[in-house]
Order: structure tokens, then C-alpha cells, then sequence
């Protein structure tokens, strides 16, 4: 049982990456999954949320209008479309569902 974050890396400023959140061990297709991001020195923030059919999605203000957040059951992965990065947005991104955490994958923005 467990979930496993990729995707992250170094991007510039205004660049894109997309990250990947892909589940094992569970029935994944029922579980609402979010994305959550922690920032050197800083607490654990909520990003982005997906129910289980893919038919509701909410994000932080802070990154709403740049990512996205979608879902493909048939493959157990959720994935965050992350636009117009900024170096706030510097991190490492985990996904949660139900009780499980990732352990991460890490974000920077940079020129």
C-alpha cells in the first residue's frame, strides 16, 4: 500500500512541469486524492484536491488559474499540471489519500 510522487525537478521561472502521484496496494478509483506542498522552513500547505471521479477539483488561491489537477483511475495515478511556476512555488510536492502519504518529489524554480 503506497503512493509514489515523480515529476519534479528544476525549472525556470514561467516554465511548466507535470507531476505524478501513482497509487498501489488500495482500491484507489474510490479515494479523493490531494496534492500538498512543504516549502524550506515552512509548514506543510494544502495545493489541490481531486474526488474520486475526477468530478470535483479545488485549489489553493495561490495557484489557482496555474495548475491543474486530473486523474486517471484505469492507471491508479493523479496528476498536477503545474503552469506558470514561480520560485514561491519552490517545494516538495507530496500527494495524500486516505491515511497515505508519499514522500515526495522535490520542485525548484529558478533562473
Amino acid at each position: 500500500v503506497q503512493l509514489v510522487e515523480s515529476g519534479g525537478g528544476l525549472v525556470q521561472p514561467g516554465g511548466s512541469l507535470r507531476l505524478s502521484c501513482a497509487a498501489s496496494g488500495f482500491t484507489f478509483s474510490s479515494a479523493v486524492v490531494r496534492w500538498f506542498r512543504q516549502a524550506p522552513g515552512k509548514k506543510r500547505e494544502w495545493v489541490a484536491l481531486i474526488t474520486s471521479s475526477g468530478g470535483y477539483k479545488n485549489f489553493a488561491d495561490s495557484v489557482k488559474g496555474r495548475f491543474t489537477i486530473s486523474r486517471d483511475n484505469s492507471k491508479n495515478t493523479v496528476y498536477l499540471q503545474m503552469n506558470s511556476l514561480k520560485p514561491e512555488d519552490t517545494a516538495v510536492y507530496y500527494c495524500n489519500a486516505m491515511d497515505l502519504w508519499g514522500k515526495g518529489t522535490l520542485v525548484t524554480v529558478s533562473s
